[in-house]
């Protein structure tokens, strides 16, 4: 054991509170809601980058796998943290000064429900699309957009509908972890099967594959015939990764797994394979399917169709099995149990890093509050909230830009605090140990990510969303840039009470 860490032998663990009453299926399976974002992504980066989007979701989901691995590591050495991949920096930059780590961490959790929360209005807003034209409900009028350049117009019935689904799915977490994790058993098991589906439907009628003809990875393959540049390659990229590294949500819940060190281990590298299977083929086998004719024909068939998930995999089915209203329910009530999913895990995981914090004595003291059901319960309640607000917007293009400015940021840092970690504190006395590679190869993409994060998520909006959009950037620095408040807003608070922020940083409540 190094002298740093000698040092930490003596200090109290977190006394947290919430409840270790699930294992490493219930973090896997509430985790999924990471792998369901494909089918946000999927039709707009085909329809935008044809076959080229292929190649951008292997990297960038081979970089998510690698993320896991660090993580699985990292949530072995700490497993008594719940919050996953931001509560780690706190303890990963502790060799570089505890005010500094404290910062880091801080920063890095509010950034990273910046960017988890917003998927539960995101999800919720595409579910209840879907659930309005499956079961043809019309309440009829509008709302929106807030602005000439933000926001879209928003159906009354698709809003009414999609605040029931985000209240619906809050039930679940309110509850615990217990509940939550069977609930999201039942939904994962209802994803995983159409997702895995999905992928080999094209070899139950092997003439819809064409001899893979289809298959070009070139932007040539664009049904809008893209132009390549390095701005949209980054711009894009940048997209991606909101939704490609969601695959580490498991880390989230590995707090509450009852054998946390055993499970850490199981549930984070499921997760990460199972996401790559998912992200890599089924973009190949719907390309290889449709085609850029085939997309062509969905967006002339579909007046203002860009990428639609729906229209997307209703026309992948027709195209293998022709017209049949079977497999209309079977890919509307797929998909909204896919999106249920998510919604789910937005609500639950994207809290526990707030929880985490406030046990950290960085966030204010309310973020610490824990339920009867020994789950985070204000955490939740403003997730919630700020979910049915940002439900107002109705674009997940526009949400993606200002949300992934936290989102991005936290996942950067996570891998640049792994590498520090494997180089100041290598001796650290842990049951699993990566690589010694893994720490300057860690180093090495969370500094390319962090570029990314600050020239992709820059170019981003002109690309995905359009021209006259790029405030969307400033406006994600903006809401990241309000973890400082509430910062301070916390320093009131443990001076009124008599103590200190460095005090509750290093009590029973607090962290190591």
């Amino acid at each position: 054991m190094s002298d740093f860490d000698s040092r930490l032998v003596d200090v109290p663990k977190p006394s947290g509170g919430l409840a270790r009453e699930t294992n490493w299926w219930g973090a896997f399976v509430i985790g999924l809601a990471g792998t369901v974002l494909i089918i946000g992504l999927i039709g707009y980066a085909l329809y935008a980058l044809g076959g080229f989007a292929i190649v951008l979701f292997a990297i960038i989901t081979a970089i998510g796998v690698f993320l896991c691995f660090c993580l699985a590591e990292m949530a072995a050495t700490w497993p008594e943290r719940s919050g996953g991949l931001p509560s780690y920096a706190f303890e990963t930059f502790k060799p570089m000064g505890n005010s500094f780590s404290r910062h880091i961490g801080g920063l890095s959790s509010w950034a990273y429900w910046l960017g988890w929360f917003t998927v539960a209005p995101i999800n919720a807003f595409l579910a209840s699309l879907y659930i309005v034209d499956l079961f043809n409900i019309d309440f009829g009028g509008e709302f929106g957009p807030i602005s000439s350049k933000f926001g879209s117009v928003v159906p009354v019935d698709v809003f009414v509908v999609g605040v029931i689904l985000l209240l619906a799915m809050f039930i679940p977490c309110w509850l615990g972890i217990r509940l939550g994790a069977s609930f999201a058993t039942v939904l994962g098991i209802c994803t995983i099967v159409p997702l895995v589906l999905l992928v080999i439907l094209p070899f139950f009628k092997p003439g819809s594959l064409n001899g893979f003809d289809n298959l070009s990875l070139s932007l040539s393959s664009s049904p809008i015939g893209t132009k390549g540049s390095w701005q949209l390659i980054l711009g894009w990229s940048f997209i991606y990764t909101w939704t490609v590294l969601a695959m580490e949500a498991a880390a989230c819940y590995i707090g509450e797994c009852r054998e946390p060190v055993r499970d850490a281990k199981i549930a984070i590298t499921a997760e990460g394979l199972f996401g790559f299977f998912i992200y890599v083929t089924l973009p190949i086998m719907v390309f290889t399917v449709l085609g850029t004719v085939g997309l062509q024909q969905l967006a002339k068939d579909n007046e203002g169709w860009i990428g639609d998930a729906n229209i997307l995999f209703q026309g992948y089915v027709d195209q293998i099995f022709g017209v049949n209203q079977f497999w209309t329910w079977f890919i509307g009530l797929s998909l909204i149990v896919a999106l249920s999913l998510s919604v789910l895990n937005a609500i639950m995981g994207a809290s526990r890093g707030l929880y985490q914090n406030s046990h950290d004595g960085i966030l204010p003291k309310a973020f610490g509050w824990a339920n009867k059901h020994k789950a985070p319960s204000f955490a939740m309640l403003v997730s919630l909230g700020c979910s049915i607000a940002v439900l107002t917007v109705g674009s997940p293009l526009q949400i993606y830009v200002f949300s992934n400015m936290g989102y991005l940021f936290a996942l950067s840092v996570s891998l640049v605090g792994y590498g520090v970690f494997r180089a100041k504190r290598e001796d650290t006395v842990r049951d699993l140990k990566m690589p010694r590679a893994f720490g300057p190869l860690a180093l090495i993409v969370g500094v390319a990510g962090l570029l990314l994060w600050a020239i992709g998520g820059y170019y981003a909006a002109d690309y995905v969303v359009g021209e006259g959009y790029r405030w969307l950037y400033w406006i994600g620095l903006i809401l990241l840039a309000l973890y400082f408040p509430l910062y301070w807003w916390r320093t009131i608070e443990d001076k009124s009470a008599g103590g200190s922020t460095e005090a509750a940083a290093t009590s029973p409540g607090g962290s190591t």
